[in-house]
């Protein structure tokens, strides 16, 4: 599973994924995603591209794929 826009770094936001070079994680775009913003405001909100918001999305697809399933709480 490989993706150019993620990145992970122990030394970076404590290992999370993120769209590389930045701070942003995947789990925070993830979340905001979740409450209704759109791809676009939070592709202008944070000054990245389009496609780093997309490939959030992408690799938490591929990990909930490579993980299998997982109960909701």
């Amino acid at each position: 599973m490989t993706h150019d826009r993620i990145d992970s770094n122990p030394k970076v936001m404590t290992g999370k994924p993120v769209i590389k070079g930045t701070r942003i994680t995947v789990e925070l775009i993830l979340r905001l995603l979740a409450k209704g913003h759109t791809v676009d405001e939070l592709a202008k909100s944070y000054q990245v591209a389009r496609e780093d918001i997309l490939a959030c999305q992408a690799y938490a697809a591929d990990v909930v794929a490579e993980h299998g399933s997982v109960a909701a709480e």
